[in-house]
């Protein structure tokens, strides 16, 4: 067994020992594939909440069973024990076609499913690669990475991102095994991905993922909701959906993310290898709304070919490298040079961030530069796709 393999196995049995001790997460499968989301509870906008009740009472839930909270500003959680959520939506969709109901979906960062597809990140030799904070007097382009915390101890400079305290990472070792936890680092490999491409980004931090890259459809729309200082938001996470049908509150989060606005959303394809199911939020893409095109899908390339554990399908807009990808991680013992080397669709979208914005100066707009990048790269394709070299 080689070293990489052997690596790998060993992180897949501690993700799926990390699931099953979720005692929150439900994990189902539909049309023969797993689609995750929190157990015995469902999303509705505030309009739909009394029709919410009536239909859990008509599923054999007494009223006095159901609790109710506001996760999110005109957003309603129902919760109650025993619910058959998959039921439960589709009876709640026919009755309010034009609401927001949905399950509690759950997403993970996007070299989760496959602790990167080569296993966990490894150390490696530190790039010889300008590490230099936004220049004096430049006008930037405003990045979010909504992520996971940021480590502070790493070779990644301050002056080179920002993020406030509550977005730090503070776990190392949850299930104290003596190992990293799969995705401590994740948003400082990001962001070390942006800054070695551009030096015309202002990047911030902002923490949903958890350090074992996993949050709840209900808090990444919060957090959506919540962003304004920002142009370009790059999401290196996501999951399926029941029925693959657009996740509703992410969408409603979306959608007033993006309507009317200039901003620009870039989003990971994904590391399942398929090419039949929509992997959300990237798969918004073909969602038919006016606001679909201000989001970019980004599969991986390995120079040569679409990476076989890449997803891809038509709503792939561009594949960008995402093989062996070398960034900035964390200073830690079996890190000795703070830098890694780590494969995902994760890597790729960040470095079509640092294309859009590079873009900028000569486009006028960050909606613009991604136009003018979807035209660069038609020319140069990859597997069929529009490929970044």
């Amino acid at each position: 067994m080689t070293v990489a393999r052997d690596r790998f196995q060993r992180w897949e049995r501690r993700r799926d020992q990390r699931l099953a001790g979720i005692p929150w997460l439900r994990t189902e499968l539909h049309d023969g594939r797993p689609v995750r989301f929190v157990r015995d509870e469902i999303l509705v906008q505030d309009s739909g909440a009394g029709t919410a009740h009536r239909t859990l009472n008509g599923l054999g839930h007494r009223s006095s069973e159901i609790r109710e909270d506001e996760p999110a500003r005109g957003l309603r959680r129902l919760r109650t024990s025993g619910l058959d959520v998959a039921a439960a939506v589709r009876q709640l969709r026919g009755q309010l076609p034009d609401a927001v109901v949905g399950p509690n979906h759950v997403f993970t960062s996007t070299p989760y499913n496959h602790g990167g597809p080569f296993g966990p990140p490894v150390s490696c030799t530190a790039l010889d690669a300008k590490l230099a904070p936004l220049a004096s007097g430049a006008s930037p382009v405003r990045v979010v990475v909504l992520d996971t915390g940021v480590w502070v101890d790493s070779p990644l400079p301050a002056g080179c991102y920002s993020a406030t305290t509550e977005n730090h990472e503070t776990v190392l070792d949850g299930d104290n095994n003596g190992e990293l936890d799969s995705d401590v680092g994740h948003a400082n490999f990001i962001a070390g991905v942006v800054v070695q491409a551009t030096e015309g980004a202002q990047v911030r931090i902002v923490k949903v993922l958890d350090s074992f890259g996993i949050c709840t459809e209900a808090d990444l729309a919060a957090k959506i909701a919540a962003l304004t200082d920002v142009d370009v938001l790059n999401l290196s996470l996501g999951g399926f959906s029941i029925g693959d049908q657009p996740p509703a509150v992410l969408h409603a989060a979306l959608q007033t993310f993006l309507a009317g606005t200039g901003r620009v959303v870039v989003a990971a394809a994904g590391n399942n290898g398929i090419d039949d199911r929509p992997f959300w939020p990237a798969a918004f893409t073909s969602s038919g709304t006016a606001w679909a095109p201000q989001i970019l899908a980004v599969a991986a390339h390995n120079g040569t070919a679409v990476c076989d554990w890449s997803n891809h399908g038509p709503w792939v807009t561009l594949v960008a490298p995402g093989e062996d990808v070398v960034s900035t991680f964390i200073n830690h013992p079996s890190f000795t040079s703070g830098w890694a080397q780590w494969s995902g669709t994760s890597f790729a979208a960040p470095k079509v961030v640092a294309a859009i914005v590079e873009r900028v100066p000569t486009a006028g707009s960050v909606t613009a530069a991604a136009d003018q990048l979807r035209a660069a790269v038609a020319a140069q394709p990859i597997g069929g796709y529009p490929a970044l070299q």
